[in-house]
């Protein structure tokens, strides 16, 4: 996966307890019902600022992927509640059944998003985001059609990643927006190289994390975070059916109006969980520094790391990451 220098002090293999973290709280919803109730039910905490014209930025996945979050539960979504929303992604970098407009609309077929209208905004070309108080970019080029949103609703399937360490909101956008063609060239290759894993682990994460910061302060307070704890693979939607077999339990959904928050208390969550439960997942972020996502978005002050955890399921009573992870049930056991 090309050259590795890792950016020292930086501690993205390095798990952070709450207890030496620092600064204000942010409000983590959390439920333990996966199903299509499940997730109407904790997107209404968190569809307060959710006006105008709304794009859902999911990942669609490659052809047969068994892991994307699944599409009856989204249609039920878009029909109950966002009516007029729009389900938003761009074309991938890499070579695949998504890098051109016309195979990625295949694809969308095969998949079965066939309900609602799909926006592949980088179909008619791209647009620079400014990047505010970026170490890499000053800008970051987007899907020109995203300009199209006054809102954005992050729907995000929690996993790992092969590149990133996971995949929580913030892949979800800063890669999930950025254009196929300049903006992830920019985020994953250094200029005038091909290599698609040119860039070393902690500055991946950086540059992927300044991406997204760009969406983040485009839609100020008009953006929310759900994230989908369920077929948690070490590997992304983007390897389809070559994902590797999932080991880690199924959680629950966890939402908010903070990105960092959103995305930490997932991690909170699995690191929560039993050794033998989550060994393979934590391996996965600690070897590929993906915990560099979060202390990155804590400098850039896009959100908090700490939280109150809010189970909604129980009188909203507040709770930790331990007592969601309670008497899980191994994946395939249900």
């Amino acid at each position: 996966m090309g050259n590795k220098k890792i950016v020292p002090g930086t501690g993205g293999d390095h798990y952070i307890p709450y207890e030496e973290r620092s600064g204000e709280e942010s409000i983590v919803y959390f439920t333990r019902d996966l199903s299509a109730e499940g997730l109407r039910k904790i997107y209404e905490r968190v569809n307060k600022n959710m006006t105008g014209m709304i794009g859902i930025k999911l990942h669609t996945g490659e052809k047969d992927g068994p892991n994307i979050i699944p599409r009856p539960w989204v249609e039920n979504l878009i029909q109950k509640d966002l009516p007029n929303a729009v389900i938003i992604e761009t074309n991938s970098y890499y070579a695949g059944d998504r890098d051109t407009t016309e195979k990625h609309r295949e694809t969308l077929k095969v998949n079965g998003w066939t309900f609602a209208p799909v926006d592949i905004m980088d179909e008619d070309g791209a647009v620079p985001y400014p990047v505010k108080d970026g170490k890499w970019f000053t800008e970051m080029y987007m899907g020109k059609n995203l300009s199209n949103y006054d809102s954005l609703l992050a729907l995000t399937h929690f996993k790992g990643h092969s590149k990133g360490g996971f995949g929580g909101s913030n892949k979800n956008i800063g890669i999930g927006c950025a254009d196929g063609k300049i903006g992830k060239a920019m985020i994953h290759t250094t200029p005038g190289q091909d290599d698609q894993w040119d860039i070393s682990d902690e500055e991946f994460m950086e540059r992927m994390t300044e991406s997204t910061k760009a969406v983040v302060d485009h839609f100020g307070k008009n953006i929310t975070y759900v994230n989908v704890m369920r077929n948690m693979s070490v590997s992304c939607d983007c390897e389809g059916v070559l994902a590797s077999p999932v080991v880690t339990p199924n959680v629950g959904i966890c939402a908010s109006l903070d990105i960092l928050a959103a995305d930490q208390a997932c991690i909170d969550i699995v690191y929560a969980m039993k050794e033998e439960e989550h060994h393979d997942l934590v391996e996965r972020i600690e070897s590929r520094h993906g915990l560099r996502q979060l202390s990155y978005m804590k400098e850039l002050g896009m959100g908090n790391d700490r939280y109150k955890l809010i189970d909604i399921d129980n009188d909203d009573q507040e709770i930790l990451p331990a007592d969601a992870v309670k008497d899980l049930v191994p994946f395939g056991q249900e």
